[in-house]
Order: structure tokens, then sequence, then C-alpha cells
């Protein structure tokens, strides 16, 4: 099936990439892989497949040991280059010129002339291939560009993540996460659509920037639960409630304004009926005050649409957390994932009660220190198997021919995964008090009598 490049791409919205800037308006009904050519101006044109011009790289050197960086092998200077690109000459030209006015390419062997041809096409053709977003893209994307934005989390351990959470359609998920809502999205991606997502947020609503990158439909919003974490204690003393301060329903009022300002526009009506029955003005006047009625009549007349629309998204969110409330009272959650910037202890416990027995979780932190302590107080409060703190690791690998081997730069780190299943707590340790440990004894058969002593 081919994934059509819709309208998400804004209309003469000019795009800045790797020093590179274009418009999307030509990709719009081209499917997703479409690779293009940068033109004049900013346009995309669809590249056609060309073999590409074989260059003369079958003299090449035996090593490169003689091959001196000192910045003379190339004739072209850069304002040649750059009279180059304004002629239109187009990149594969460019590059052309560049390999036939280097005085060292022949000398390179043919490893290092398949890497110099590379890098220059990178640097002066312009093409760009438009593909369909992903978890494995932005994830990748968002460490090397802004691994802030997801606390340092790696593609690599945010795949650990969802397969120790067990996640897929059909399941009742509780993700909280301050990463742009990067792990929310891989989430949703990962269930396709089926099942349910309660995401608790910090502050005053959900960051999401992540999660809109994908894409989704509207059908994947449909079963996307959002509850604050400030309100989650009150839930489970069972004292949160959603109904706010008592507010007029929209049948109730009069004209959608307060008290005081509808005594003010019944005060106003009877100025303007006094000046009605008052003796008749001159022409100029009399239209004035029509003017002022009337634009008096609109500002009220917006002010009561204004005040609608507020109450609508107040009785909309209401109903939302309503709904979230009441999936999280039920306390059958199919699996629990947290990746925040806050301490994973208090967290973790308060958002296990939300969990059925027998479930996964999963916490993912920077460090290591907060999960060890979170550790110790799982074990001790009881109620989780197969407690495990691991540490992801990535090496990339180049695999050419003839030169496969790890490459020389790797991330230092992923990040650390504390994961485990909730088990039925025991009613001692639930209500808080721990029973004694029994008294270990050697057995029997390792007791040594003081009389068979010689």
């Amino acid at each position: 099936e081919c994934f059509k490049c819709y309208s998400l791409f804004c209309s003469f919205r000019k795009i800045i990439f790797e020093k590179q800037w274009f418009y999307l308006d030509n990709a719009i009904g081209h499917i997703y892989g479409t690779t293009f050519e940068v033109t004049s101006g900013g346009n995309l044109q669809p590249k056609q497949e060309v073999e590409e011009a074989t260059t003369e790289t079958k003299e090449a050197g035996t090593d490169n040991r003689n091959i001196v960086d000192d910045g003379k092998s190339q004739k072209l200077t850069h304002d040649d280059i750059k009279a180059l690109k304004d002629k239109g000459i187009k990149g594969q030209e460019i590059v052309q010129q560049l390999i036939e006015n280097s005085t060292t390419f022949r000398d390179k062997t043919e490893f290092a002339q398949d890497k110099y041809i590379k890098k220059k096409k990178k640097k002066y053709e312009a093409i760009i291939t438009i593909v369909k977003p992903s978890t494995r893209i932005l994830s990748t994307m968002y460490y090397a560009r802004e691994p802030g934005k997801i606390n340092h989390l790696r593609y690599d351990t945010l795949a650990q993540m969802l397969t120790l959470g067990n996640v897929h359609a059909g399941t009742k998920m509780i993700v909280m996460e301050t990463c742009a809502g990067l792990v929310l999205g891989a989430v949703m991606e990962r269930m396709g659509g089926y099942g349910s997502i309660i995401q608790l947020y910090p502050g005053g609503g959900p960051v999401r920037a992540a999660t809109s990158c994908f894409g989704f439909p509207k059908a994947f919003f449909e079963h996307l639960h959002e509850f604050p974490l400030s309100k989650v204690q009150s839930l489970l003393c069972g004292a949160w409630s959603a109904e706010p301060e008592e507010t007029p329903l929209l049948g109730e009022e009069s004209n959608g304004l307060g008290e005081e300002k509808q005594q003010e526009a019944e005060e106003e009506a009877a100025a303007e009926t006094a000046m009605e029955s008052s003796p008749a003005e001159e022409p100029d006047t009399v239209e004035e005050v029509s003017e002022e009625v009337e634009c008096k009549e609109n500002k009220e007349k917006e002010n009561k649409e204004n005040v609608r629309e507020k109450q609508m998204k107040q009785w909309e969110r209401r109903k939302k957390l309503k709904e979230a409330a009441a999936l999280l009272r039920e306390k059958n959650a199919d699996g629990l994932i947290v990746a925040s910037k806050f301490h994973p202890t208090p967290l973790l416990l308060s958002l296990l009660e939300f969990v059925a027995p027998s479930r996964p979780f999963v916490v993912y932190c920077q460090y290591k220190e907060p999960l060890l302590d979170c550790y110790t107080r799982l074990r001790e409060r009881g109620g989780v198997i197969n407690l495990k703190l691991s540490e992801s690791w990535l090496r990339n690998y180049q695999v050419l021919p003839d030169r496969s081997h790890p490459k020389l730069t790797m991330s230092g780190g992923g990040g650390y995964l504390l994961s485990g299943i909730t088990v039925l707590l025991e009613q001692g340790r639930a209500e808080g008090s721990t029973p004694e440990a029994p008294k270990l004894e050697e057995p029997s058969s390792k007791r040594c009598k003081l009389e068979e002593l010689p």
C-alpha cells in the first residue's frame, strides 16, 4: 500500500534542513520514499532514475601515505564553486569538476575515492527523500539533534521499553513521560489505534510535540486519555472531583455576561430609550448614536460567543477528565511506562496502584542512582517480582565490501531501565506493617552436639 504525502505540510512554508531551504508544495500527492531534487527557487522536482556517470576511478593508488592534506590539492576555489552554482549547474556536474581539478584524487585508494565522492555529493547535490515518520526515525532524530528534550533516551532503549512493557494492540496502558511526547507516540504506534492509553502529565497540560510528528489519524486520539499528575493522590484517596465552581449554563444565560455587565447593559438600554423619547436631534447625531448602538450590540454578541466557547471547552475538558479518572479507578491497567525527569520512586509507588496483578512495568532514567533507590524501595514494599535493573549498550557497524568494522565513534550511554512484574501485595504490607522475617536455623543434620566433641 502506498502512503501518500497528504497536506500535512503547510503550503508556501519555507523548510530549512541541513543548510538547505526548499518548499514542500510539489511533494503533496507523491508516495513516501520519493526522491526529489531541489531546483532554483527552492522548488522540488522528482528525480528521475538515471545511471550515474562513471567517474575515472580506475586509476587508484595503493595507499594514502604520501598524500598530504595541505588544502592545495584542489584547483577550484570557493568563489569558482559559487560561480558554478549561480550559473545553475547541477550538483553532479560540480562533483565531476571537483574530481577533475583534484591533484591527489588519482593517488588515493579505491576506498578513499569512493569516500571522497560520497562526501562531495552530500555537500553539493541537493537531493531530498521524504519518508514516512516512524518511531525509529523520530527517536534517532531527537537523540542526534536535541537529546535534552527526550532526557537522552536512545532509540534502542526505547525499543527495549516497548518490549519489556508488552505494548501491543488491545491493551490498557498508563504512560507518564516528559520526553516531548516521543514515548507516547511510540506506544500509540505499537498499539495501532486499538486499546486505551492514559497519559499522566505534570503542569498545566500534556506536551505532545513529538506525538504530532507521527501523523496519526484522528481515530488514534479517540482512545487517548489524559489526567494531571497532581490529582493522582486525591484520586487514590477518593477525594477527587471533576466538578469545578458553579457556573451558569448556556440555556440559563440571558446574554452570556455576568450580573454586573448585565446591569450595565440594562442601564444603557434605558438611557437609549430615554434618548429616543427626547425631542428630535440633528441627523448627524442620530447617525452617531445608531452606530454606537450597533457597535455595542456586536460586542455583546462577541462576548456571548466567547463565553459559550469557553464553557464548551470547560465541559469537554471535565468530560475527558471524568473518563480518564473512571479508567484509572478500575485499577486494571495492562502495563505502566515511566520516562520522566522526576525521581521515579514516588511516581512508581503511586502509579502501581492502578496496574492489575501479573502485568509488566518499565521505568527509564538517565542515571542509575535513582533507579537503585527505586529498586530498594520496591523490594522492601513487595508486590513485584522479576525486578531487573539493566543498562542498554549499542555499537554501530559499518558494513561495506572488504571494510566492515565497528565505527570509531559510539554512544557513551543510553540510560538505565528498571523493569518488573506486579503481583498481589500481601495484606500486612499493604496496610503498612512489614511482617517480621522468620529466624533461620541450621538443619538438624548439621548441628553439632557439645558432648560429641573430644
